[in-house]
């Protein structure tokens, strides 16, 4: 696989395996750790009876009834308060906000409650919660449903980041979450939801949080990227590819804790490195990626790092294409980055 984790399969009995697409990942991660855990909840708007604005929660109510499964009001605060009561008495609510552009009106409830529990009770309370939300473009959603909002939670002690491309990680990484005693913001890009489909393990697995994976090896430059814009690097490596330019690509996967030792032993090798990301450019995550490079592998970088991401304006509706950093963009920025 050219994603580079799908598991190795067992000597005594091959894995039962299905072809799935992000949603199906996602709904079957959902499932399996309902079934196993009776403290799992779900809530948010239209998760129940509709399954979810995208069908991501489809089924799960008639498996599971009203009382794991809950519709809620409109009311991002109340959703994510509510979670946070919950994960403090002991359960395991997997609350979803509709779309990412609408977490801003829970953003207290998460950076100053969910986030700082552990610390202000000295490590005796601790808060469960894994908060799901669709992000990014792609959809022409305009710029009240593309937002890419990561660096803000990045930003935030006592929250971890998770970002999956694909369907084999989206099952793996949130079945790790939802484990997870802190709080996991788990973005998923809705670009890919029905893009891709790949084999993915019938039984419950864990990827851990925090580890990259190295998606296509190269000499000569490092990538970074996450989400829906790993396909877009993806396909300009491939392009350059034929120039004779050898790309190695990670999908970070988890933002926070980021995986920093991969990062490292790749730009040590290649000396050079690109970021790609659709959020805007000024104070990006991408910016704290190549602070982070400058610090630990200046001695090795043959030329400036180089960021590709979206524009330092509102989202756009018509103009999306030329706002999203894709193929087009990042192309260039490879055979720029290379030459120098």
């Amino acid at each position: 696989s050219r994603w580079g984790n799908v598991p190795e399969t067992p000597t005594a009995e091959r894995i039962a395996m299905a072809e799935m697409n992000l949603v199906n990942a996602i709904n079957d991660a959902l499932r399996l750790e309902m079934r196993q855990d009776p403290k799992v909840v779900l809530l948010g708007e239209d998760v129940g009876k509709l399954g979810g604005v995208f069908r991501v929660t489809d089924g799960l109510y008639k498996e599971f009834g009203g009382e794991r499964v809950i519709d809620t009001p409109l009311s991002e605060t109340g959703i994510i308060g509510t979670a946070i009561g919950m994960a403090l008495y002991g359960m395991r609510p997997v609350p979803e906000i509709q779309f990412a552009d609408f977490i801003y009106p829970a953003f207290d409830q998460i950076v100053n409650e969910a986030a700082k529990y552990r610390y202000r009770s000295g490590g005796e309370f601790c808060v469960p919660m894994v908060i799901r939300t669709p992000y990014g473009g792609g959809i022409k959603g305009g710029h009240y449903h593309s937002q890419s909002p990561e660096a803000l939670f990045i930003h935030t002690p006592g929250l971890k980041v998770v970002c999956p491309s694909n369907p084999y990680d989206a099952k793996g990484l949130l079945t790790r979450a939802i484990r997870d005693n802190d709080p996991v913001i788990f973005f998923e890009p809705k670009r890919v939801y029905r893009a891709l489909r790949m084999e993915v393990p019938e039984e419950s697995y864990e990827i851990p949080i925090g580890k990259a994976s190295v998606v296509k090896t190269g000499r000569h430059l490092t990538c970074l990227a996450w989400g829906a814009m790993l396909f877009e690097a993806l396909a300009a490596a491939e392009e350059v590819a034929e120039e004779g330019l050898e790309v190695e690509l990670i999908d970070l996967r988890t933002l926070w804790p980021l995986d920093l030792e991969t990062i490292c032993q790749s730009v040590e090798k290649t000396g050079r490195l690109v970021v790609v990301h659709e959020a805007p450019r000024s104070c990006g995550f991408g910016a704290e990626l190549v602070a982070l490079v400058n610090e630990h592998c200046f001695l090795h970088l043959e030329a400036p790092p180089r960021r590709v991401t979206g524009l330092d304006t509102p989202f756009p509706y018509t103009l999306e294409n030329e706002y999203l950093p894709l193929q087009h963009r990042i192309a260039p920025a490879f055979r720029e980055t290379a030459r120098f």
